[in-house]
C-alpha cells in the first residue's frame, strides 16, 4: 500500500524514525518518503546515510508540531503519517512540564488538525506502555494525546481521515534508553539498578516499525494496537551488558513505575486478542465490533490485564546479549 505513496514521518531523525526510513526503502517505492523533524544536524547526519542522489524520494523537511502552519505546509499531498514526534525522557519531562504539552499534546493536536485539512488517508501515532495508568507527566502527555488521535475519527467528519495508535514497551537501544546507559558505564565496574524487582516490556526496533507498517493495513481508524513482546527483569539485563560490573542499588526515580502495564483491565472490555497482537477498540457508538471479530479477533477475558511482571513471555540473559549485540 505505500508504492507510488507520500510518507511523511514526524520525528523522523529520531531512532525509530531512522530505521523506519531504512525498512520503507528497502521493502517499498514510495514517490516520496518525508523526514519532518526540528533538528537540522540530525536532518544532516541521516542525509549522508539515506542521500537524496541515491533516494530520490527522500525529502528532508524543517520544523516543529508545535508549529500548525508548517505542518500544514508540509502534508500537503501527503498519504500516510507516521507520528514519532515527542518529547519522551521521564526526568526531563517532570522538570520542564509546560515543554513535554506542548510538544506531545498540543503537538497532536496540530497534527490531527493538519491531516484532516490535507485529506491524508491515514494516521498512526506511537505511543508507550506509561501512557496506561500513568504515574508520570510523559506518560499522562501520551495518554492525552492518545484519546486526542482515537477522537480525531470523529472530529475529521466528512473528511476520509482516520487515525490509529501503537503501544508498546520499551526499545532496545533507542537513544537515551537504558541499554546505551549500561553500557556507558561498564568501564564504571558499577551498575546502578533502580529495583532489582523491576520489569519491562521489550521490543527491538525492527519490530516496532514493522508492527507499525503492518497496522497501517489492519486500521480501520479508533483502534490501540498493542503486539505482544516479551518481558525482562532488569537484573538480567545488568548481567547481559556487564556480567563482572557490581550492581547498586539506589531506588526508582520520580515518576517510575516498578512494572509496566500496556492494556489496563478498564481497556479490557473493549479489547480482542489476535495470534500476535492486542486491539483495544473505541467506544465511539458508530463503531461495529464485527469489524475486527470477522478476521479472527477474541475478546479476552473480564479482567485481563497486559502487565510486563505478569506477561507469559519472557527473554532470557543469553537471549538478551544476542539482541543487544544485533
Amino acid at each position: 500500500m505505500f508504492n507510488s505513496k507520500t510518507i511523511l514521518i514526524t520525528g523522523g531523525t529520531g531512532s525509530f524514525g531512522r530505521k523506519c526510513v531504512e525498512i520503507i526503502l528497502k521493502k517499498y517505492s514510495p514517490e516520496k518518503l518525508i523526514i519532518f523533524s526540528r533538528d537540522e544536524l540530525k536532518q544532516f547526519e541521516m542525509s549522508q546515510i539515506f542521500d537524496q542522489r541515491m533516494y530520490p524520494c527522500i525529502r528532508y523537511f524543517l520544523g516543529d508540531v508545535r508549529d500548525s502552519e508548517r505542518l500544514t505546509r508540509a502534508f500537503a499531498g501527503v498519504d500516510y503519517v507516521i507520528h514519532a514526534a515527542a518529547l519522551k525522557q521521564v526526568p526531563a519531562a517532570e522538570y520542564n512540564p509546560f515543554e513535554a504539552v506542548k510538544t506531545n499534546v498540543i503537538g497532536a493536536q496540530n497534527v490531527i488538525n493538519a491531516a484532516i485539512d490535507a485529506n491524508v488517508k491515514r494516521v498512526i501515532a506511537l505511543s508507550t506502555d506509561k501512557a496506561a495508568n500513568p504515574v508520570n507527566l510523559y506518560g499522562a502527555t501520551k495518554l492525552c494525546s492518545d484519546k486526542l488521535f482515537i477522537a480525531g475519527n470523529s472530529y475529521s467528519g466528512y473528511h476520509e481521515t482516520r487515525f490509529s495508535v501503537v503501544r508498546y514497551g520499551n526499545v532496545v537501544g533507542s537513544r537515551g534508553s537504558v541499554v546505551p546507559y549500561f553500557k556507558m558505564l561498564k568501564s564504571t565496574g558499577v551498575i546502578p539498578i533502580t529495583d532489582p524487582k523491576m520489569t519491562r516490556f521489550w521490543i527491538t526496533l525492527k519490530e516496532g516499525v514493522e508492527f507499525v507498517l503492518k497496522c497501517f493495513d489492519l486500521s480501520v481508524g479508533g483502534e490501540f494496537f498493542v503486539p505482544k513482546i516479551p518481558s525482562m527483569n532488569i537484573m538480567d539485563l545488568a548481567v547481559a551488558i556487564a556480567p563482572d560490573c557490581e550492581h547498586k542499588i539506589i531506588g526508582i526515580r520520580p515518576g517510575e513505575k516498578i512494572h509496566e502495564v500496556m492494556i489496563t483491565e478498564d481497556d479490557a472490555r473493549h479489547t480482542l486478542e489476535f495470534d500476535g497482537y492486542f486491539i483495544v477498540e473505541p467506544e465511539f457508538k458508530w463503531w461495529s465490533a464485527a469489524r475486527h471479530v470477522s478476521n479472527g479477533g477474541k475478546a479476552v477475558s473480564e479482567g485481563f490485564r497486559y502487565a510486563s511482571n505478569t506477561n507469559d513471555q519472557w527473554i532470557s540473559v543469553e537471549d538478551l546479549r544476542k539482541i543487544i549485540e544485533e
